[in-house]
């Protein structure tokens, strides 16, 4: 007779879970940054409103945001006017866009995922879906097993509505699936759309500006799986630990809320100090048990919520300018696309650590942290251990 204590070793993976590949995708629209107060202003029908248009520019110019990728577009928005507005009733518009957008777009990046990783798609045994931009029944996750052609058996995970700090929760979940069902490969799917959130500008909601100054569409795909086949898989990350907490004093810090005019967006002014007062604290209890104190000695994929973020916890932590390269580099590229960003910084390191012929994954380092910053003030925090970089 078989003993629980049995079943249960035999369920398990031997070793931790591991990033075996990695794809992203975006829409085909791009915007610059430089150009886009004018493009925003006009479609929205707000040129009347100098002063704001102003501010509004002063936004996009800190914003060190270069380029964004979004999938409305002016024929879209000329069509759909009361998406242009600030409180219009759109959320039946934005709902037919995003409903059949986010699980294509999600296709996109998960195929280039699949193509990697270099095995069938009948290995995959779980799916993991994750955006902020609409709800629908079945979801996003049922839609993209069909497109995919997935097998029906699939278990899937649908995540709706966790907002930005939700790359680091997928990779949370993914490696439980992973480490606890022996043999398993989890495909993680982010795509984000700013469908829901776009608005016109209000002067007395500049939070939601700053949302129109920031946000691009993109999607991230990647394949974990613990104990890799070395004949036919290439280990790119392994995950260590990961863990979630709600900084203290942060209620209402970043809040949206799903209303007839779409997803409203509401930001406060000291994020980024609340951020960078009580990262250390998720450092100290992450890397404690590795013996790790110093900072500058691991690699950095942070969630890039905005410039002002990024430059408070370099200066808090005392980090080298560097160590923020990969985050800051997406940023200024495809702008914060929610929770896809912190996968796309992990798959830019990964290729300039062997461009630049490093040793490793995560720049010739051996540890590094991934942290993803949202709404509650929600932390997650992973440890990654990177892996040798193997001649092509």
């Amino acid at each position: 007779m078989a003993k629980v204590e049995d079943i249960r070793r035999s369920q398990r993976s031997e070793g931790p879970a591991t990033i075996l590949a990695f794809g992203t995708a975006t829409p085909a629209n791009v915007f610059y940054q430089a150009d886009y107060p004018d493009y925003y202003f006009r479609i929205t029908k707000s040129e009347h409103l100098t002063e704001l248009k102003e501010k509004f520019k002063r936004m996009c110019d800190k914003s060190m945001i270069r380029k964004r990728y979004l999938h409305l577009n002016e024929e879209i928005l000329t069509e759909n006017p009361n998406m242009c507005a600030y409180m219009a009733p759109s959320l039946d518009a934005r709902q037919d866009v995003v409903v059949v957008e986010v699980p294509k777009l999600g296709k996109e990046a998960a195929a280039k995922a699949i193509k990697a990783w270099g095995q069938p798609k009948s290995r995959i045994t779980h799916l993991v879906f994750c955006t902020t931009s609409g709800v629908d029944m079945p979801g996003a996750d049922y839609q993209l097993t069909k497109l995919l052609g997935l097998r029906p058996s699939v278990n899937r995970f649908m995540m709706y509505q966790q907002g930005c700090f939700a790359g680091g929760t997928v990779l949370r979940l993914a490696k439980d699936l992973a480490e606890n069902n022996r043999g398993s490969r989890v495909l993680v799917v982010c795509s984000e759309i700013t469908a829901v959130t776009f608005r016109g500008p209000s002067d007395s909601h500049l939070d939601s500006l700053v949302g129109q100054a920031l946000f691009g569409d993109g999607a991230a795909a990647i394949i974990v799986g613990a104990d890799p086949d070395l004949a036919i898989e290439r280990p790119l990350f392994q995950l260590v630990s990961a863990s979630q907490t709600i900084l203290p004093n942060s209620e209402g810090a970043i809040d949206g809320h799903l209303r007839e005019v779409g997803l409203t967006f509401h930001l406060l002014k000291d994020v980024p100090s609340l951020i960078s007062k009580n990262i250390e604290k998720s450092l100290v209890e992450a890397f404690t048990p590795l013996g790790i104190s110093d900072w500058n000695s691991i690699f950095w994929i942070a969630h890039p919520g905005g410039p002002a973020i990024l430059d408070q916890v370099e200066a808090k932590l005392g980090l080298e300018e560097e160590k923020m390269r990969a985050t800051r580099h997406v940023l200024s590229e495809y702008g914060n696309m929610s929770s896809a960003c912190v996968l796309f910084i992990l798959d830019e390191m990964r290729k300039k650590s062997a461009e630049d012929g490093k040793t490793t994954t995560g720049e010739g380092l051996e540890w590094g942290v991934l942290f993803g910053f949202g709404p509650g003030l929600t932390v997650e925090t992973v440890v990654l251990h990177s892996l040798p970089i193997a001649a092509p």
